[in-house]
């Protein structure tokens, strides 16, 4: 395992950030509708994590579409984006996220993978994960901290809220070649479990990590937890 980190920062080199976000999956727990395509506050989930994301301060973002990609063309075009199409979708999120990491610019030295089902990503979490990966990256080539020098620099920073692995990612640029080059059925999971020396894991208390939709019945416990509804737009117009 890599450097462990809690929840704060500093003041850390300037990284060319990309982000890949997922919104290609076909949704069969949730009947098949357009996740990304649900709002919260009127605005589709999907614009709520791009907005987060470049409130961040990510430089480039790939958005991987592949379900439904007509429709959610529509609400993110007007971001200044790369838009993939996934043909491949039905073979699992591992396409998906192997098509963004290739439609990414060769500037990157960090990537966010991040999924656009996830209501409560917002700038500050993102801005959060992305310190945590710099201030790792940084403890391990100044050798500044003995976690760091004992180990491999952490490639790949992944959110823990009370043991619970959340959602985004972030991993280094040199990881990416690695999993482009590795073949068809090798993404993040398999890289991960093949160097877990340069994993880092970011501690944190922030619950907006682990919250996602997968199933009509999280949109119920989302209500009850937030206050707030999340429903497709012509469910918003009916009521």
């Amino acid at each position: 395992m890599g450097c462990l980190l809690k929840a704060g920062g500093g003041l850390h080199a300037r990284l060319v950030v990309g982000a890949v976000l997922l919104a290609a999956g076909e949704a069969k727990r949730f009947g098949g509708k357009a996740k990304p395509l649900l709002q919260l506050g009127g605005v589709p989930l999907i614009r709520r994590n791009l907005i987060a994301l470049s409130g961040a301060g990510v430089d480039e973002v790939a958005v991987v579409l592949g379900h439904c990609a007509d429709e959610i063309e529509v609400a993110v075009r007007d971001f200044p984006v790369t838009i993939v199409r996934n043909n491949d979708y039905a073979h699992g999120q591992m396409s998906s996220v192997r098509a963004g990491l290739a439609a990414l610019s060769g500037k990157v030295d960090a990537i966010v993978i991040a999924p656009a089902d996830q209501p409560m990503i917002n700038m500050q979490d993102i801005t959060e994960l992305i310190g945590a990966f710099k201030k790792c990256r940084a403890q391990a080539m100044s050798g500044a901290s003995e976690i760091a020098s004992a180990v491999a620099p952490a490639s790949i920073i992944v959110p823990y809220v009370n043991g619970e692995r959340g959602n985004p990612i972030v991993l280094d640029a040199s990881v990416r070649e690695e999993i482009l080059a590795g073949g068809m059925d090798f993404g993040c999971r398999q890289w991960i479990a093949q160097h877990p020396e340069q994993v880092a894991r970011f501690e944190t208390g922030n619950q907006h990590f682990l919250v996602d939709v997968d199933t009509p019945e999280d949109l119920e416990r989302f209500k009850a937890r937030y206050g707030h509804t999340l429903q497709f737009a012509a469910e918003s117009a009916i009521s």
